[in-house]
């Protein structure tokens, strides 16, 4: 709270006005998070809904990389996150999905798309000029043959035109969305 105070200007007590401690502060800012994700209207389609969604969360996170590891971690939610999980959940429900479907479908897509945000944003190389450095690095420093599946990698894939890992997210989120469609059309009679 002091180093908040700090960084506002004002003084650490003075905080206290508006929030009671860190945790009812940490609180408040992932609800705002929640707030900023972005949710189809309830009629459009469930996979159309958790793409534009999974693209929401995963801007969200980015604009925000702090709130990556406290997300989910808050067990006094506010109106902004209770209204975005029953909002997931709504959307999953009416498409048919059973609860237990519902339930794997939303920790798969989170899991996913938490789990990239988190090694995107870690990842020291963000460009395409990046990209090449890094793997030219590699190739010059590796004796010849050591990784051939390493280097075939950089070659044929890494190192073309317009190559960037973040470009990987959507077909990650494909196979999820695509696999959750076969489970759903799978799934016992409710």
């Amino acid at each position: 709270m002091r180093n908040l105070a700090e960084q506002l200007g004002v003084q650490a007590m003075s905080l206290y006005h508006h929030v009671a401690n860190k945790d009812q502060l940490l609180d408040g800012m992932v609800d705002q998070v929640f707030g900023e994700i972005e949710m189809s209207a309830t009629r459009t389609p469930w996979k159309a809904a958790m793409r534009q969604r999974a693209f929401s969360v995963r801007q969200a996170l980015r604009q925000h990389g702090w709130a990556l590891g406290v997300l989910e971690s808050r067990s006094h939610p506010g109106p902004a996150t209770l209204r975005h999980h029953d909002a997931v959940i709504g959307i999953l429900r009416r498409a048919g999905f059973s609860i237990a479907l519902a339930a794997h479908a939303y920790s798969a897509l989170d899991s996913y798309i938490y789990g990239f945000v988190l090694q995107e944003l870690n990842l020291p190389i963000k460009t395409e000029q990046e990209v090449g450095a890094v793997a030219e690095t590699i190739l010059q420093s590796s004796p010849a043959g050591e990784y051939p599946f390493l280097q075939e990698f950089m070659t044929e894939h890494a190192l073309k035109p317009g190559y960037l890992y973040a470009s990987e997210f959507e077909f990650g989120l494909n196979l999820i969305l695509d696999g959750l469609e076969l489970a759903l059309g799978h799934q016992a009679p409710q």
